[in-house]
């Protein structure tokens, strides 16, 4: 594919030259075949519906819209949608809409799959919103950065705060990674495709003590788990160690060395 040259993209709708917006984290993906990978790991039918954040001039969105039953593309950028509808035309199952995907209503849907190029900014928030959400996506196929994707997919003993707040919801692993050189303009850094499938059995929580102790855990990484948990917990370091040996967990333990089932037996032997 020819590399787009100077400042701007040109419209396929009118002459101006379309410049993306750096506060907006807008890095349009180019290549067909990145878009390919995308599409194969969404596993997509022809009865599904697909919400897409963050469109951008719609590559992604007419290849989903050939595959899925309908696309619900949600667009922050009012400049780009004129544009984003031109090129879009003769799709009948491309909604276009106007908004934050940060602050959209997504209540009422249901069966529905996610799968988009996340704005670098804003893509943790709107994943946990999403797996937050009573009525989760089936199916979440998102292109991020590649450390973020690292550290959402990671295992022990590498865990991550954000590995277990997205691991307690969904199943994640990294479909592939991707090149800077696939988009325009080129951001600083390569992303990875991640995919976050949904957790058979879906796993029973109580979520506001569950957290409170996981960010205690994280709250100093570098840290022995005995002390983070004492001083974030506002408990006795005997009452701490007595917990932890309950669980079966040394001592001298880190956060980043629990699994996801530790920090669930932790959840529940809690006892302040």
């Amino acid at each position: 594919m020819k590399k787009p040259s100077g400042q701007g993209l040109k419209s396929l709708g009118n002459p101006q030259i379309i410049k993306p917006q750096k506060q907006l984290g807008q890095h349009w993906l180019r290549q067909k075949n990145v878009i390919n990978k995308i599409i194969n790991a969404g596993n997509l039918e022809k009865t599904d519906l697909v919400i897409e954040i963050g469109p951008g001039l719609g590559d992604l969105t007419k290849e989903l819209a050939q595959k899925s039953g309908k696309v619900i593309a949600i667009e922050k950028d009012l400049n780009l949608v004129p544009d984003l509808k031109n090129n879009l035309q003769g799709f009948k199952n491309i909604e276009i809409v106007v908004g934050d995907a940060l602050k959209t209503s997504f209540e009422n849907f249901k069966d529905y799959k996610v799968i988009a190029n996340l704005p670098y900014y804003a893509a943790t928030h709107i994943i946990r919103r999403f797996l937050e959400l009573a009525n989760k996506p089936e199916l979440m196929v998102l292109m991020v950065q590649k450390e973020v994707g690292q550290r959402i997919c990671s295992q022990p003993p590498n865990m991550t705060l954000l590995a277990v707040s997205v691991q307690i919801y969904a199943d994640a692993k990294i479909v592939d990674y991707v090149s800077k050189q696939a988009f325009w303009p080129k951001p600083k850094i390569d992303s990875a495709i991640i995919r976050l499938g949904p957790r058979n059995p879906e796993l029973k929580f109580d979520k506001i003590l569950f957290f409170k102790i996981v960010r205690a855990g994280f709250s100093q990484p570098r840290k022995q788990l005995i002390n983070n948990l004492a001083s974030g917990l506002g408990l006795p370091k005997s009452q701490i160690k007595d917990w932890l040996l309950k669980n079966k967990l040394r001592l001298d333990t880190r956060a980043e060395s629990l699994s996801l089932e530790n920090w669930l037996g932790l959840a529940k032997t809690f006892a302040s």
